[in-house]
């Protein structure tokens, strides 16, 4: 009896060339894909990157991995920008500005260590007393200015300028949204607290912004006051004590007890006294 064939199971043998042929891709539309995923510095330079990689003989990881190095610089750069315009910090009032040398010791290292920037996420405050000229404002912006090169959010402002514009909220039923506002940013510098007199209403608002920032964000203060004299500012003995109370709670205290920069200057300035021929002075 004749066996009937048994019928093979095996694949077909396909040629090297096919089995091995590398799939199609249209890179003609990657361009506008990048584009489209809001991938720009890819779109830019994917081209020349994979002319290095293949150079270079990079790995297809390598390669991703530098693109997405460079995609993630150029957005960090572009954060760094936008806060640092959204601080409204002070022109010429950085780190480097600083005559740290004039300081005391314990001053420039509370410093160091508040450039970090872990008391912002602890929602601690700073409380910067001096004498008019004492550089509190410069040391405020120089500290937001390292702040904001870290990628912290930091708005800088006047007291004055601050609760004129929180008045204006008030009146125009606002208030609310502007304190939610600026709840975005991590440090809210209040330059100059008690140097200008406010009103009643005026200090009220500030109470109320003080509060609502209670633990939920940084207040960094600089004021030419003790505390002893904050009721000239908030008007008022009870709401004094609970301002105090809010802001001292969670806080590092820096005390400038030096005299006057803006007076050492101007003493530079002044022309040196002459001696006549006679000896007597000019």
């Amino acid at each position: 009896m004749s066996k009937t064939p048994i019928p093979s199971t095996r694949k077909p043998r396909t040629s090297k060339s096919k089995r091995h042929s590398p799939p199609t891709i249209d890179t003609s539309k990657l361009p506008d894909q990048l584009k489209e995923l809001r991938l720009p510095t890819f779109r830019e330079n994917h081209t020349p990157t994979a002319e290095q990689a293949a150079r270079e003989h990079w790995t297809h990881t390598q390669f991703l991995a530098d693109l997405v190095q460079k995609e993630c610089q150029a957005r960090h750069q572009s954060r760094i920008v936008r806060l640092m315009r959204n601080a409204r910090l002070l022109a010429g009032k950085t780190w480097d500005q600083v005559e740290w040398s004039r300081l005391p010791l314990h001053v420039t290292q509370q410093f160091e260590t508040l450039r970090q920037g872990d008391f912002l996420d602890r929602q601690d405050n700073l409380l910067v007393f001096g004498k008019p000229g004492s550089g509190k404002t410069m040391l405020l912006s120089a500290l937001g200015d390292q702040l904001v090169m870290q990628g912290r959010a930091v708005c800088f402002s006047t007291c004055q300028m601050l609760v004129q514009e929180l008045l204006r909220a008030k009146r125009d039923l606002r208030l609310e949204r502007v304190i939610k506002k600026l709840q975005k940013f991590e440090a809210l510098i209040i330059d100059d607290l008690g140097y200008v007199q406010q009103s009643r209403e005026e200090m009220e608002v500030l109470f109320t912004l003080l509060s609502e920032r209670y633990e939920r964000g940084s207040v960094l203060v600089s004021s030419n006051l003790p505390f002893s004299k904050w009721e000239q500012i908030f008007k008022d003995p009870m709401t004094t004590a609970a301002a105090i109370d809010r802001l001292i709670h969670h806080s590092v205290i820096v005390e400038l007890n030096i005299p006057s920069f803006r007076l050492e200057e101007a003493k530079k300035k002044q022309p040196k006294s002459t001696v006549s021929k006679t000896g007597s002075r000019a």
